[in-house]
């Protein structure tokens, strides 16, 4: 069995996930809109 635990993102919570770097460019660089209004590029 491996122990894969450095390679693992614990997901249960906002308060113990905390984002790289790479993870901290995407969220800045992502476009924003209102799907709502129509306008999120991403939905």
């Amino acid at each position: 069995m491996h122990n894969n635990a450095e390679h693992s993102v614990d997901l249960r919570s906002d308060t113990v996930t905390q984002p790289c770097a790479a993870m901290w460019d995407a969220m800045r660089s992502a476009p924003l809109g209102d799907d709502v209004l129509g306008d999120e590029p991403t939905v």
